[in-house]
């Protein structure tokens, strides 16, 4: 049954990533749009994201929730050396959300929908960052349970050139992915056209990102490139990943909006697989050499088996909902367009 909650766990992980990605990158692309074609940006965004947006968020809570009941001491060394960063990122969901609800919803439309056009664009900014340097930390080597002062506990197991740059690659990513999901939700060919460019720019800013990362792995001495290339899963990963890539962009031109989703999808899950098979079942890299493992560090074996149930029992329930919400949204800009070219 350990084996149903790490799977559980890593597609929690997975899902946030791709769909919580692409929410936070739509606000990445409404941050980086010129003024004047900001509003009609942020109509076709709050189009493609606008009724699931609080759904996302949901697979950030099974894996909190998996890390909390299935293994405390992993989620405990988390909350307690990493719990800056987290509450930053919680507090830009937070942030986001109320912004989101507030501008779209809120009664009298004033100078405080300006207020809350920032908080949003720079809330959706902040918290991918900080997810990014959280995962980064975790295996940076840098959490250390023997530190004796605030700095060395609190502040540079996350603050380091690794887990930053990771942050900023997290950003450019989720970026891609908004750009990619937005240039199949508006039929005005200049519109298109402008999600594509941004799309190329932000496959540029996470290669660039990406690059970072490996410079500071070696500056900080982490394995990073052993990780990648040093098994055959991760060779394949990467490959795998690149050749996705070069179809997506061949596909684009093609009106495939479906497929480049795909591949997208794809590509963020070849990435995810390349970093964490190779240390797994470590979770959290250690200062001191050690580690916590999810096949070690685990819980007791009849919380493991309940926790087993209880999410094979859930996605019974959940994932046909979320199939039928997702299904549902996709038609409603369909009609929108309808109603607009009717009138």
């Amino acid at each position: 049954m350990i084996y149903v909650v790490i799977v559980f766990l890593w597609v929690a992980l997975l899902l946030y990533l791709v769909m919580g990605g692409a929410d936070f990158g739509a606000g990445i692309i409404e941050l980086f749009t010129s003024t004047k074609n900001k509003s009609r940006t942020r109509r076709i965004m709050y189009n493609a994201i606008g009724p699931i947006w609080e759904a996302n968020h949901m697979w950030l809570i099974i894996a909190i929730v998996i890390l909390f009941v299935g293994f405390p001491v992993i989620y405990a060394t988390m909350s307690t050396y990493l719990h800056i960063p987290l509450t930053v990122m919680l507090m830009g969901i937070i942030a986001r959300g109320t912004a989101l609800t507030f501008r779209n919803y809120d009664a009298v439309h004033d100078n405080m929908q300006k207020v809350y056009n920032k908080i949003f664009v720079y809330s959706s900014f902040i918290t991918p960052l900080f997810l990014g340097i959280i995962a980064g930390s975790a295996v940076s080597g840098r959490v250390d349970p023997q530190a004796t002062n605030f700095l060395d506990a609190y502040i540079y197991s996350w603050l380091n050139w690794f887990s930053v740059a990771i942050g900023f690659f997290t950003v450019a990513l989720c970026g891609f992915l908004a750009a990619i999901y937005l240039i199949g939700e508006t039929d005005d060919d200049a519109e298109r056209k402008g999600f594509i460019r941004k799309a190329r720019i932000m496959n540029v800013a996470a290669v660039v990102a990406g690059s970072v990362v490996f410079i500071a792995s070696v500056k900080e001495k982490i394995p990073l490139v052993q990780w990648v290339f040093g098994n055959i899963i991760g060779v394949a990963a990467v490959s795998a990943a690149t050749i996705s890539l070069i179809v997506l962009w061949y596909l684009i031109g093609k009106g495939k909006r479906y497929i480049i989703r795909v591949l997208a999808g794809f590509q963020m899950t070849m990435i995810l697989l390349t970093t964490t098979y190779r240390h797994y079942p470590n979770i959290i890299i250690l200062k001191n050499g050690g580690h916590l493992s999810l096949l070690a560090d685990q819980g007791t074996e009849k919380t493991i088996q309940a926790l087993g149930i209880a999410l094979l029992a859930g996605s019974i329930f959940i994932l046909p909902a979320l199939i039928y919400l997702v299904w549902s949204f996709q038609q409603k800009p369909e009609q929108a367009d309808g109603d607009v070219h009717g009138h």
